[in-house]
């Protein structure tokens, strides 16, 4: 953690820290299969999630937390479709392979989700929950204009266009 008054140089967007935890997981994927460890792939998953959480600005961190399930699932997915495109069933072998890897990538993936929701956390994910829900109060009365301070415009005749605003405020006589 850093010191207060101190700030990391590199931070990144929620979108940023999602690319980073997929590409890592596809490269996991793809190291896994070379080196026959299939722990690799989780391992990977984590600590580039992790990296992400530390490093992503603190007002996206919300964005952040909730994600690693899908860039799993779309990891997976995407190397799966390519070791079933050669096989005799495509949909069987997609199906079977998915199985496998999500049964196998569970545990990393809930480990994952716990790790990251504490590191977020202690971050300030506290205050972003609460500025979610403070947006989403139902009784949060919503400033409305007047009618009566609203210009009315004239529509222009059919067929004139010239690169200008449209209309001309009506006046009252």
């Amino acid at each position: 953690m850093t010191e207060k008054g101190r700030r990391s140089a590199v931070r990144l967007t929620a979108r940023g820290a999602i690319a980073l935890s997929l590409v890592a997981t596809l490269a996991g994927y793809v190291l896994a299969d070379r080196l026959s460890l299939s722990w690799l792939v989780g391992v990977l998953f984590v600590l580039a999630s992790l990296a992400g959480v530390l490093l992503v600005n603190r007002r996206e961190l919300l964005s952040l937390v909730v994600t690693p399930p899908l860039v799993f699932f779309v990891a997976t997915l995407f190397v799966e479709l390519g070791r079933a495109i050669g096989s005799a069933s495509i949909a069987g072998s997609l199906a079977l392979g998915l199985y496998g890897s999500l049964s196998r990538g569970a545990p990393w993936l809930f480990a994952c989700s716990a790790v990251l929701l504490a590191v977020a956390w202690r971050r300030g994910l506290r205050d972003n929950v609460r500025d979610l829900r403070e947006e989403l109060r139902v009784d949060a009365e919503v400033p409305r204009p007047r009618k009566e301070q609203q210009p009315v415009y004239a529509p222009e005749p059919e067929g004139y266009f010239e690169p200008r605003v449209y209309g001309t405020a009506r006046t009252e006589e």
